[in-house]
């Protein structure tokens, strides 16, 4: 077979190219052939640009020094922030990213007791809000990338009229937060496919006519998650700690209570209690008073009185309670990369006890499952 002939890569060379190749455009899966090592060297001040021209287009690992705590690694590059019509109503951090009407109750210990009509408009939102979670879990198996999740959940919004609440708050970049296995919290949709033996949180967040849901589940991804009597006990205390938590919510409740049953219960089933992040008050605002830590013996003020709407959300983990953040400033994973479950509805104090605004219905996907002996 003759040999192939190729120019130099080096512009202003002549010369027929030899078999060097340029090393970082090989592992990027380009061919670059050089005559030899001085003209590399020569062309190297232009050349390496292309590597950041490639590296945007190719399937990359964006942090390759950070010290990862489990084997989940990011998949970039990120979509494009994908865009609504200009017809949607959008909360104040909209446009720059900051929440302006909550920064200005910041740390107020004064609990919003919402009106019936701002009631009626909370559930009415909380509905669509489990609309959109459902069509998103739907769409969830293995191949499947998170970040067409983050489209599906996007497209659903808009025609329902609502606008997605994490994006650009605090300048998020995507319309749902995804977080798979050893992520607590606050994943970003990116381009790594979910594999079978997955555990995947979805948290769905829209702001609709004013006011915001808010409200997650995590999924299993095939056969081999709910075959790892692990990934099953995790998800299912987590689920039932949620539902121990909501059924002693009523008026005069302390909301340090909460952490209470939510730890004797994730103990009791050999998981810890994430401390990082708690629940919180949601209507006009995204974020606001009260704070509802779900770890036993905090010090939280506050009792729950009708007309309340907050969210009670625990994260528990297999290993340790505490997290690592990784470099995207969003991603929280556990600290020494075991899994982690979450789950979150939000609830409506009621004159005799609670509503939940965002339950599931007969058609919602997962649902629970029998622990594996």
């Amino acid at each position: 077979m003759a040999e192939v002939q190729r120019p130099c890569a080096r512009q202003e060379c002549d010369k027929l190219a030899s078999s060097l190749q340029c090393p970082t455009c090989l592992k990027l899966g380009k061919d670059y052939y050089f005559c030899d090592q001085e003209c590399f060297k020569k062309a190297w001040p232009t050349h390496k640009l292309i590597h950041k021209q490639l590296q945007s287009t190719i399937p990359h690992d964006p942090f390759p020094t950070f010290s990862y705590t489990g084997s989940l690694r990011p998949v970039y590059p990120l979509s494009p922030r994908r865009t609504l019509p200009d017809s949607i109503p959008r909360p104040d951090y909209a446009v720059d990213g900051i929440p302006h009407s909550e920064q200005r109750l910041f740390r107020t210990t004064n609990i919003h007791i919402n009106s019936a009509e701002e009631i009626a408009a909370i559930r009415e939102a909380c509905k669509l809000g489990r609309k959109v979670l459902d069509i998103a879990a739907a769409a969830l198996k293995p191949g499947v990338t998170s970040d067409s999740i983050d489209a599906i959940v996007h497209e659903t919004c808009i025609s329902i009229g609502a606008y997605p609440s994490p994006l650009n708050y605090y300048h998020f970049p995507k319309s749902v937060c995804i977080s798979v296995n050893e992520i607590i919290c606050h994943g970003i949709p990116d381009q790594r496919k979910f594999v079978d033996g997955d555990i995947v949180n979805i948290d769905v967040s829209i702001y609709y006519k004013g006011f915001h849901a808010d409200l997650n589940e995590t999924y299993y991804v095939g056969d081999s998650a709910l075959a790892d009597a692990d990934s099953v006990r995790l998800v299912e205390t987590t689920r039932e700690s949620l539902d121990k938590a909501i059924e002693i919510v009523k008026p005069g409740m302390p909301f340090r209570n909460i952490g209470d049953v939510i730890e004797k219960y994730a103990t009791a089933n050999g998981c810890s209690v994430i401390r990082t992040y708690c629940g919180h008050g949601t209507n006009k605002l995204f974020h606001c008073a009260p704070n509802i830590p779900h770890y036993a013996k905090n010090k939280t003020p506050g009792v729950a009185k009708p007309g309340m709407t907050f969210t009670i959300e625990p994260m528990l983990a297999l290993g340790s309670w505490k997290d690592k953040t990784w470099p995207d400033d969003w991603t929280s994973a556990t600290v020494d990369g075991k899994r982690s479950a979450q789950f979150e509805h939000m609830l409506l104090v009621t004159e005799t006890g609670v509503e939940v605004l965002t339950a599931r219905t007969a058609q919602s996907p997962g649902g629970p499952v029998p622990r594996i002996s």
